[in-house]
Protein backbone atom coordinates (compact mmCIF):
# COMPACT_ATOMS: atom_id res chain seq x y z
CA UNK A 1 0.00 0.00 0.00
CA UNK A 2 1.41 3.41 -0.96
CA UNK A 3 1.24 6.44 1.33
CA UNK A 4 -1.48 8.02 -0.84
CA UNK A 5 -3.71 4.98 -0.19
CA UNK A 6 -3.59 5.34 3.61
CA UNK A 7 -6.61 7.17 5.07
CA UNK A 8 -6.52 10.26 7.21
CA UNK A 9 -7.41 9.05 10.71
CA UNK A 10 -9.15 11.10 13.38
CA UNK A 11 -10.58 10.24 16.77
CA UNK A 12 -14.29 10.43 17.50
CA UNK A 13 -13.74 13.45 19.77
CA UNK A 14 -11.85 15.25 17.03
CA UNK A 15 -14.74 15.20 14.55
CA UNK A 16 -17.57 16.42 16.79
CA UNK A 17 -19.22 19.72 15.92
CA UNK A 18 -18.00 22.60 13.80
CA UNK A 19 -17.45 25.54 16.18
CA UNK A 20 -14.06 27.15 16.79
CA UNK A 21 -13.36 24.99 19.83
CA UNK A 22 -13.92 21.74 17.99
CA UNK A 23 -11.95 23.07 15.01
CA UNK A 24 -8.89 23.12 17.25
CA UNK A 25 -9.82 19.67 18.58
CA UNK A 26 -9.99 18.31 15.03
CA UNK A 27 -6.54 19.64 14.16
CA UNK A 28 -5.17 18.44 17.51
CA UNK A 29 -6.67 15.01 16.86
CA UNK A 30 -4.74 14.69 13.61
CA UNK A 31 -1.56 15.89 15.33
CA UNK A 32 -2.00 13.31 18.10
CA UNK A 33 -2.66 10.49 15.62
CA UNK A 34 0.40 11.37 13.51
CA UNK A 35 2.56 11.65 16.63
CA UNK A 36 1.38 8.22 17.76
CA UNK A 37 2.15 6.75 14.35
CA UNK A 38 5.65 8.18 14.48
CA UNK A 39 6.14 6.86 18.02
CA UNK A 40 5.02 3.41 16.90
CA UNK A 41 7.68 3.55 14.14
CA UNK A 42 5.53 4.26 11.09
CA UNK A 43 7.41 6.54 8.70
CA UNK A 44 6.20 9.35 6.41
CA UNK A 45 5.66 6.84 3.61
CA UNK A 46 3.16 4.95 5.78
CA UNK A 47 1.08 7.97 6.81
CA UNK A 48 -1.54 9.71 4.67
CA UNK A 49 0.14 12.68 2.87
CA UNK A 50 -2.72 15.02 3.72
CA UNK A 51 -2.46 14.05 7.38
CA UNK A 52 1.20 15.10 7.24
CA UNK A 53 0.36 18.31 5.38
CA UNK A 54 -2.20 19.23 8.02
CA UNK A 55 0.28 18.27 10.75
CA UNK A 56 3.05 20.51 9.43
CA UNK A 57 0.71 23.42 8.68
CA UNK A 58 -0.25 23.31 12.37
CA UNK A 59 3.45 23.11 13.30
CA UNK A 60 4.14 26.19 11.16
CA UNK A 61 1.22 28.06 12.73
CA UNK A 62 2.32 27.21 16.28
CA UNK A 63 5.94 28.22 15.70
CA UNK A 64 5.05 31.42 13.85
CA UNK A 65 2.69 32.54 16.61
CA UNK A 66 5.36 31.70 19.20
CA UNK A 67 8.23 33.61 17.62
CA UNK A 68 7.59 34.48 14.01
CA UNK A 69 9.17 32.83 10.98
CA UNK A 70 12.49 32.81 12.88
CA UNK A 71 11.12 30.30 15.39
CA UNK A 72 9.89 28.10 12.55
CA UNK A 73 13.42 28.17 11.12
CA UNK A 74 14.96 27.23 14.47
CA UNK A 75 12.63 24.28 15.01
CA UNK A 76 12.20 22.86 11.49
CA UNK A 77 14.36 19.71 11.23
CA UNK A 78 14.41 19.71 7.41
CA UNK A 79 13.14 22.98 5.99
CA UNK A 80 13.08 21.90 2.37
CA UNK A 81 10.80 18.97 3.14
CA UNK A 82 8.64 20.90 5.60
CA UNK A 83 8.29 23.92 3.30
CA UNK A 84 6.79 21.61 0.66
CA UNK A 85 4.34 20.01 3.11
CA UNK A 86 3.26 23.43 4.41
CA UNK A 87 2.84 25.00 0.98
CA UNK A 88 0.84 22.00 -0.28
CA UNK A 89 -1.24 21.86 2.90
CA UNK A 90 -2.12 25.55 2.84
CA UNK A 91 -3.03 25.25 -0.82
CA UNK A 92 -5.14 22.12 -0.26
CA UNK A 93 -7.18 23.68 2.53
CA UNK A 94 -7.83 26.83 0.53
CA UNK A 95 -5.58 29.25 2.41
CA UNK A 96 -4.51 31.07 -0.75
CA UNK A 97 -3.44 34.28 0.99
CA UNK A 98 -1.29 32.30 3.42
CA UNK A 99 0.36 30.45 0.53
CA UNK A 100 1.26 33.80 -1.02
CA UNK A 101 2.58 35.13 2.30
CA UNK A 102 4.58 31.95 2.95
CA UNK A 103 6.21 32.19 -0.48
CA UNK A 104 7.04 35.86 0.03
CA UNK A 105 8.47 35.17 3.48
CA UNK A 106 10.64 32.29 2.25
CA UNK A 107 11.92 34.40 -0.64
CA UNK A 108 12.64 37.36 1.65
CA UNK A 109 14.51 35.21 4.18
CA UNK A 110 16.56 33.42 1.56
CA UNK A 111 17.68 36.81 0.18
CA UNK A 112 19.17 37.96 3.51
CA UNK A 113 22.92 38.29 3.86
CA UNK A 114 24.67 36.28 6.57
CA UNK A 115 24.81 39.35 8.82
CA UNK A 116 21.15 40.16 8.22
CA UNK A 117 20.20 36.54 8.91
CA UNK A 118 21.99 36.67 12.27
CA UNK A 119 20.23 39.92 13.20
CA UNK A 120 16.82 38.53 12.29
CA UNK A 121 17.33 35.20 14.07
CA UNK A 122 18.70 36.98 17.16
CA UNK A 123 15.45 38.92 17.27
CA UNK A 124 16.95 42.34 17.83
CA UNK A 125 18.91 45.08 16.11
CA UNK A 126 22.52 45.72 16.95
CA UNK A 127 23.10 48.10 19.84
CA UNK A 128 24.76 51.45 19.21
CA UNK A 129 27.62 52.99 21.16
CA UNK A 130 25.16 54.49 23.67
CA UNK A 131 23.64 51.07 24.32
CA UNK A 132 20.40 51.96 22.58
CA UNK A 133 18.95 49.46 20.14
CA UNK A 134 19.75 50.51 16.57
CA UNK A 135 17.48 50.58 13.58
CA UNK A 136 16.97 47.30 11.76
CA UNK A 137 18.47 46.88 8.30
CA UNK A 138 15.83 47.31 5.61
CA UNK A 139 15.57 43.64 4.63
CA UNK A 140 15.43 42.52 8.27
CA UNK A 141 12.66 45.03 8.90
CA UNK A 142 10.87 43.54 5.92
CA UNK A 143 10.99 40.14 7.65
CA UNK A 144 9.55 41.68 10.82
CA UNK A 145 6.77 43.25 8.74
CA UNK A 146 5.99 39.86 7.18
CA UNK A 147 5.72 38.34 10.66
CA UNK A 148 3.22 41.04 11.60
CA UNK A 149 1.31 40.45 8.37
CA UNK A 150 1.03 36.75 9.24
CA UNK A 151 -0.77 37.50 12.50
CA UNK A 152 -3.13 40.04 10.97
CA UNK A 153 -3.94 37.65 8.09
CA UNK A 154 -5.21 35.07 10.57
CA UNK A 155 -8.14 37.37 11.28
CA UNK A 156 -9.42 37.03 7.73
CA UNK A 157 -8.05 33.60 6.79
CA UNK A 158 -8.20 31.36 9.87
CA UNK A 159 -5.76 28.48 9.34
CA UNK A 160 -7.22 26.39 12.18
CA UNK A 161 -10.78 26.56 10.79
CA UNK A 162 -9.62 25.84 7.24
CA UNK A 163 -7.39 22.99 8.39
CA UNK A 164 -10.19 21.39 10.42
CA UNK A 165 -12.74 21.63 7.62
CA UNK A 166 -10.22 20.14 5.19
CA UNK A 167 -9.52 17.21 7.49
CA UNK A 168 -13.22 16.47 8.02
CA UNK A 169 -13.78 16.50 4.26
CA UNK A 170 -11.03 14.02 3.39
CA UNK A 171 -12.08 11.20 1.09
CA UNK A 172 -11.97 7.88 2.94
CA UNK A 173 -11.63 9.61 6.33
CA UNK A 174 -11.40 7.01 9.11
CA UNK A 175 -12.92 8.02 12.46
CA UNK A 176 -12.01 5.74 15.38
CA UNK A 177 -12.39 5.60 19.14
CA UNK A 178 -9.27 5.11 21.27
CA UNK A 179 -9.39 1.30 21.14
CA UNK A 180 -10.02 1.32 17.41
CA UNK A 181 -7.09 3.69 16.84
CA UNK A 182 -4.76 1.50 18.88
CA UNK A 183 -5.81 -1.60 16.93
CA UNK A 184 -5.54 0.21 13.57
CA UNK A 185 -1.99 1.42 14.21
CA UNK A 186 -0.93 -1.94 15.67
CA UNK A 187 -2.17 -3.71 12.54
CA UNK A 188 -0.19 -1.40 10.28
CA UNK A 189 2.95 -1.65 12.42
CA UNK A 190 2.74 -5.45 12.48
CA UNK A 191 2.79 -5.46 8.66
CA UNK A 192 6.13 -3.66 8.45
CA UNK A 193 8.72 -6.01 6.93
CA UNK A 194 11.62 -4.33 8.74
CA UNK A 195 9.95 -3.78 12.10
CA UNK A 196 12.74 -5.34 14.17
CA UNK A 197 15.36 -3.22 12.39
CA UNK A 198 13.33 -0.07 13.10
CA UNK A 199 12.97 -1.02 16.75
CA UNK A 200 16.70 -1.58 17.08
CA UNK A 201 17.46 1.76 15.41
CA UNK A 202 14.93 3.58 17.59
CA UNK A 203 16.38 2.01 20.75
CA UNK A 204 19.91 2.97 19.71
CA UNK A 205 18.86 6.53 18.91
CA UNK A 206 16.98 6.86 22.20
CA UNK A 207 20.06 5.69 24.09
CA UNK A 208 22.27 8.18 22.25
CA UNK A 209 19.94 11.01 23.25
CA UNK A 210 19.31 9.79 26.79
CA UNK A 211 20.49 11.87 29.78
CA UNK A 212 23.64 10.65 31.49
CA UNK A 213 21.83 9.28 34.55
CA UNK A 214 19.67 7.06 32.32
CA UNK A 215 22.73 5.73 30.46
CA UNK A 216 24.35 4.85 33.79
CA UNK A 217 21.21 3.15 35.12
CA UNK A 218 20.88 1.10 31.94
CA UNK A 219 24.53 0.06 32.21
CA UNK A 220 24.05 -0.97 35.83
CA UNK A 221 20.98 -3.02 34.92
CA UNK A 222 22.92 -4.76 32.14
CA UNK A 223 25.70 -5.65 34.58
CA UNK A 224 23.19 -6.99 37.11
CA UNK A 225 21.32 -8.90 34.42
CA UNK A 226 18.06 -7.11 35.25
CA UNK A 227 15.58 -5.51 32.86
CA UNK A 228 14.94 -1.80 33.43
CA UNK A 229 11.22 -1.04 33.54
CA UNK A 230 10.96 2.58 34.63
CA UNK A 231 13.01 5.41 36.11
CA UNK A 232 10.61 6.85 38.66
CA UNK A 233 12.26 9.91 40.25
CA UNK A 234 15.38 11.65 41.45
CA UNK A 235 15.69 12.01 45.22
CA UNK A 236 18.04 14.92 46.05
CA UNK A 237 17.90 14.29 49.81
CA UNK A 238 18.80 10.61 50.06
CA UNK A 239 20.88 9.73 53.12
CA UNK A 240 23.83 7.58 52.04
CA UNK A 241 26.40 6.73 54.73
CA UNK A 242 25.52 9.89 56.62
CA UNK A 243 25.72 12.17 53.59
CA UNK A 244 22.87 13.75 51.65
CA UNK A 245 23.21 12.73 47.99
CA UNK A 246 21.16 12.60 44.81
CA UNK A 247 19.72 9.13 44.26
CA UNK A 248 17.77 8.01 41.22
CA UNK A 249 14.99 5.54 41.94
CA UNK A 250 14.10 2.97 39.29
CA UNK A 251 12.23 -0.29 38.95
CA UNK A 252 13.32 -3.52 37.26
CA UNK A 253 11.95 -7.01 36.76
CA UNK A 254 13.75 -7.86 40.03
CA UNK A 255 12.28 -5.01 42.08
CA UNK A 256 13.14 -1.41 42.94
CA UNK A 257 16.66 0.00 43.22
CA UNK A 258 18.66 3.21 43.59
CA UNK A 259 21.50 4.67 41.55
CA UNK A 260 24.06 6.81 43.37
CA UNK A 261 27.17 8.45 41.91
CA UNK A 262 30.40 9.52 43.52
CA UNK A 263 33.46 11.08 41.89
CA UNK A 264 34.41 8.16 39.66
CA UNK A 265 31.86 5.39 40.26
CA UNK A 266 28.13 4.78 40.18
CA UNK A 267 26.35 2.16 42.28
CA UNK A 268 23.11 0.21 42.01
CA UNK A 269 21.78 -0.23 45.54
CA UNK A 270 19.04 -2.31 47.08
CA UNK A 271 17.08 0.41 49.00
CA UNK A 272 16.16 -2.00 51.81
CA UNK A 273 19.42 -3.87 52.47
CA UNK A 274 21.81 -1.17 51.10
CA UNK A 275 23.56 -4.00 49.22
CA UNK A 276 25.53 -2.91 46.14
CA UNK A 277 24.07 -4.97 43.32
CA UNK A 278 26.28 -3.56 40.56
CA UNK A 279 28.84 -0.81 40.02
CA UNK A 280 30.46 1.01 37.14
CA UNK A 281 33.51 3.22 36.91
CA UNK A 282 33.27 6.07 34.45
CA UNK A 283 35.89 8.43 33.15
CA UNK A 284 35.26 11.93 31.93
CA UNK A 285 35.83 10.95 28.29
CA UNK A 286 32.57 11.89 26.65
CA UNK A 287 29.89 9.61 28.03
CA UNK A 288 31.90 6.40 27.98
CA UNK A 289 31.40 4.06 30.90
CA UNK A 290 33.89 1.39 31.96
CA UNK A 291 32.54 -1.62 33.80
CA UNK A 292 34.01 -2.02 37.28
Amino acid sequence: MTSSEYPVVLTVEGTAGSDSGSDAETVDSNVAVVNTMYQELLGPGEIAPNALRSYFVDFYLTQSLGGGFAQYLFTAPDREELDAYIREGLDGMGAAAHVDLFDRTVEAFDSLSEEETDIYLDGEAGAGEDGETGELPERVQAMEDLDAEFESLLETEDIVALNAAWLRGQEGLLVLDDDGLTAHIAQRVAALPDLEERRAEAEEEALENAPEFEVIIRELCDIAGYELQKITMGDPNYDHNGETVLAWRFSTDHGDFLMIEDDDEAFMLNPDTKEIVAAVEFEELGEDLVEA
